[in-house]
């Protein structure tokens, strides 16, 4: 068997299993619990997300045009790398890894809040909800452990499974809207262009995904075609769902009881079917983040192993077992998780989802920032057949894609950016660390 035909074997992720990677991992617990951190907002939410939606739209369009480019294991990473370096390329891995991590761990607490309407206890026992997130973590990282392949199965299963349920809300609580919950547009005390940008940094969280395809390339089949393509679709589909459905669950709740509620599309199914239905769109939202955490899991090793690679990370995160998964960089990362869902024990579920909503956001704009500078360098930089209406177009994309990181820079706030800068600088030690490890071995040579 040839070189070629053995490749094409291992790359086990086509455009279904690309596309299902890309919307599973985006929608998932954005959609499901963010409702309710928004809730206080009313309209002024809706529009902060329909902001979002936008720039995310252009934000998949940058890394669909980076993948044509560069298909590459280490997607965002990658591309910062061969544009701007080593140092840049390390604080791309370095952030993009933290923030993967923790909007992981978060996932863990949206699945617990969920699962409290099944067991109320879970409310108010913190130890026991810090107990059940960590083990569906740990569970989710073997199973990625056993390699992509099941993980690329798992998601594909998973996220048919949670759109038809979630399609039917979308659907039948058209005919339950309150018009009289649109009439208020910032129910808040915060003044509108705050509140939009904050409501705008919340829900980048339920978007953070839309590069997945791009980061396990050397596992996609034809990925020069097939991951721009899962890219840009998987977004355009989470995109419709979230609008449509952030409006159904806003005219079919109050403001006020939607920021009370620790399960926003449970308790939106209640109203519009019945009681009998809040158990089965319970299930529903459990297996929505459930995939959800187990697209992330599979994320999440990636980026630090094609790093680690480069001789940017210690070679610990690139170790890889029979099936070619790293699994110490997924070991570590279920041990960073672990950390932060105990950090955060002591805060009821949604503030801990909403705290570690933000401070995961923050930590994944600066590898979408540096994605799309890695567009306009390549643009400005290299030879292209495009014509001067597509250059100008594309340039334009990659601006408008750099300035939406800006507006949600400034719209997370200043605790956010302050944790989330000491996150960024604290990595730094391991870049000197690592550079004078590599000077020694060329002087010893």
């Amino acid at each position: 068997m040839s070189t070629v035909q053995n490749n094409a074997l291992q790359r086990s992720l086509g455009l279904w299993r690309a596309t299902s990677l890309v919307t599973g991992n985006i929608i998932g617990a954005g959609l499901l619990i963010l409702p309710a951190s928004i809730g206080i907002y009313g309209v002024t939410g809706l529009l902060g997300w329909g902001l979002t939606t936008v720039g995310s739209i252009f934000l998949a369009l940058i890394f669909a045009r980076l993948a044509r480019r560069q298909p590459q294991a280490g997607g965002p990473y990658a591309y910062s790398r061969k544009a701007f370096g080593d140092f840049v390329g390390f604080q791309m891995a370095w952030s993009y890894w933290m923030g993967n991590w923790a909007s992981t761990a978060g996932l863990g607490t949206a699945f617990v809040s969920y699962l409290s309407i099944f067991y109320p206890i879970l409310k108010t026992d913190l130890t026991l909800s810090f107990l059940i997130g960590a083990g569906v973590v740990w569970l989710l990282t073997f199973v990625n452990i056993s390699g992509v392949r099941n993980a690329g199965a798992v998601q594909l299963v998973i996220t048919i499974l949670k759109v038809i349920p979630l399609a039917a809300i979308a659907i039948f609580g058209v005919f339950h809207i309150n018009p009289e919950h649109f009439e208020v547009l910032n129910p808040s005390d915060i003044p509108f262009l705050k509140a939009i940008g904050t409501v705008a940094a919340l829900t980048l969280y339920s978007f953070l995904g839309l590069e997945s395809a791009t980061i396990p390339a050397d596992d996609v089949q034809d990925p020069q075609k097939t991951i721009p393509r899962a890219t840009v679709l998987g977004t355009v589909i989470a995109a419709v769902i979230y609008i449509w459905t952030m409006t159904v669950i806003l005219g079919v709740m109050s403001p006020s009881d939607l920021s009370q509620s620790h399960a926003p599309f449970a308790d939106a199914a209640g109203i519009i079917f019945g009681g009998w239905a809040v158990p089965l769109i319970t299930a529903s939202a459990l297996i929505a983040i459930f995939g959800t955490l187990n697209g992330w899991t599979l994320i999440q090793a990636q980026v630090p192993k094609a790093a680690a690679e480069d001789n940017l990370f210690p070679k610990i995160f690139a170790k890889t077992n029979k099936q070619g998964t790293p699994y110490m960089s997924l070991l570590i990362s279920g041990a960073l998780m672990t950390g932060m869902l105990y950090m955060n024990m002591q805060s009821n579920l949604i503030e801990q989802f909403t705290t570690i909503a933000i401070v995961s956001t923050f930590a994944v704009l600066l590898p979408y920032l540096y994605s799309s500078l890695a567009e306009l360098y390549f643009l400005v930089t290299q030879p292209h057949t495009l014509t001067k209406i597509q250059y100008v177009r594309s340039i334009g994309v990659a601006l408008i894609a750099f300035a939406f990181t800006i507006v949600i820079t400034a719209g997370a706030g200043e605790s956010a950016v302050f944790m989330g800068m000491i996150f960024v600088f604290s990595g730094f030690p391991f870049y000197v660390w690592m550079k004078a490890k590599s000077s020694r071995v060329l002087l010893k040579k």
